[in-house]
């Protein structure tokens, strides 16, 4: 062998690059800052009273300093705990309906009922945007569809290409049509459900006003994706993936083979539909609320494990599988619960409100309604679980509405606007860079693709939530 047959490698040192910190640490260095805060802060508390309707409510004007214990240096570790035990009822709904999703979606029912709509509208298939990202948004309006997107690009990027559209609107069908949804959701037990719990409203209650705006927010979105979709169906080279997917995936022109659903299937999409339905009937007519909808979900999945021919071991995997997708987010919820309890230990809670107080009580309410959107806007950044920023924020939240003449109704729809709109915006979002490294997107392309719709979209839910509080709606 002599010198050309060998190839001598070099190799270097792999570059650092910045990465940003995971959400346990992000949210465990606020539950240090918080105990650290106890030293800082002078602690304060103020009257509370409980309305005809059983509201517990603070009493304007009523802070006053009180003594309170510091933390020591066990507080920080004990508050993962407490706040896990506090946040259980929470923790436990979202492990039991991540595991029945998790059997649901081993079914590959789902899948196969998109593929199937594809063939049947084949020289059509410009519908089968709208029709799809409709379908999403339902989706996160009614049981939090997020994590689960990833599983459908999978399946659509491929055949979304083959029909002639790009990589970027395989990922904006199924992210941005469950991003609209959870944005201006109606019955998500995740975001609306959890913050009127914290804000002592009835479950899903406002519903009318709700759907309202959940139709406007899609509407809008669905028309950005569809739009843009046609055009680059129409004028590929105008993608500003053009070059990125001829690299990735070359030209590829065959259709995909049409797929119908078999009798089983029908069977388990009927079990899904019949789960959502009975949820929705229970908490709308009876009052239904996390123990009920975990029941049902529980239900919902031994039901489509046995009606897709699964054995009970087989039910019990997928059903594990689920939780372990959906798990980090439900153990947000308790160290976000952490950080409340080190606060409210400390009695320096209301003194945050205090403060917070004298800062909008001399603006104009609704001023103050759009600065709680924009606060939870921001503070999605690092904590982008619904629920985990649901526990963190509302108890701070719902005081100061009552305090500044914002509703308790407008405080959540504020809260559940900001938390949605950045999901598919921050690269702290696991499941939305998933969603993009799946789909062969980038995302500083993606980002210069969505920017126009993001900026619709904080423009519009600015002008709900100001609506919202011009009706004092409640």
């Amino acid at each position: 062998m002599n010198d050309l047959d060998t190839t001598t490698t070099f190799e270097t040192a792999p570059r650092r690059t910045m990465r940003f910190p995971h959400i346990f640490v992000v949210l465990f260095t606020f539950i240090c800052l918080a105990a650290l805060s106890t030293y800082l802060v002078e602690p304060g508390s103020y009257e509370r009273t409980t309305t005809e309707q059983g509201r517990t409510v603070v009493v304007p004007g009523s802070y006053a300093p009180v003594d309170a214990e510091k933390a020591d240096w066990l507080t920080p570790f004990m508050a993962v705990f407490e706040g896990m035990r506090e946040g259980s009822s929470i923790i436990f709904f979202i492990f039991i309906s991540g595991g029945a999703f998790g059997v649901l979606k081993a079914t590959g029912v789902l899948q196969t009922f998109v593929t199937s709509l594809s063939a049947s509208l084949s020289g059509r298939d410009i519908v089968l945007i709208p029709l799809l990202m409709l379908l999403f948004a339902a989706g996160g309006a009614t049981f939090g569809l997020a994590e689960e997107t990833i599983a459908f690009i999978i399946i659509l990027a491929p055949m979304l290409r083959l029909l002639g559209y790009d990589s970027i609107t395989a990922a904006a069908v199924p992210l941005v049509g469950a991003g609209a949804g959870f944005s201006a959701a109606f019955m998500n037990p995740f975001t609306v459900g959890l913050a009127q719990d914290i804000a002592q409203l009835p479950l899903f209650s406002g519903m009318a006003l709700r759907a309202a705006y959940w139709t406007i927010f899609v509407g809008l979105s669905i028309a950005f994706v569809t739009r843009y979709a046609a055009r680059i169906k129409a004028y590929p080279k105008q993608s500003l993936v053009y070059q990125s997917d001829r690299r990735q995936f070359g030209d590829v022109e065959a259709r995909p083979e049409s797929r119908h659903l078999s009798r089983s299937d029908k069977l388990v999409l009927s079990a899904f539909v019949g789960a959502i339905a009975t949820i929705a009937y229970g908490v709308i007519r009876h009052g239904w609320y996390i123990g009920e909808m975990s029941g049902v979900f529980l239900l919902m999945g031994i039901l489509v494990g046995a009606l897709a021919r699964m054995g009970p071991n087989e039910i019990a995997e997928h059903f594990v599988d689920g939780i372990k997708e959906i798990a980090m987010g439900a153990l947000v919820v308790g160290f976000a619960f952490g950080i409340l309890i080190v606060l409210k230990d400390a009695s320096i809670l209301d003194t945050i409100l205090y403060q917070l107080e004298g800062l909008l009580s001399g603006m104009p309410a609704v001023l103050t309604a759009i600065g709680m959107f924009l606060v939870q806007l921001l503070l999605n950044f690092l904590v982008p679980s619904g629920s985990g920023q649901a526990a963190l924020t509302m108890p701070l939240m719902v005081p100061l509405a009552d305090l500044v003449g914002v509703t308790r109704q407008t405080a959540v729809l504020a809260f559940q606007f900001g938390d949605g709109i950045s999901n598919i915006i921050t690269p702290t979002s696991g499941y939305f860079m998933a969603g993009l490294a799946v789909a062969g997107v980038s995302w500083s392309k993606w980002i210069k693709w969505i920017l126009p719709l993001a900026i619709a979209q904080l423009l519009l839910a600015s002008g709900m939530v100001t609506l919202a509080h011009l009706l004092s709606w409640s």
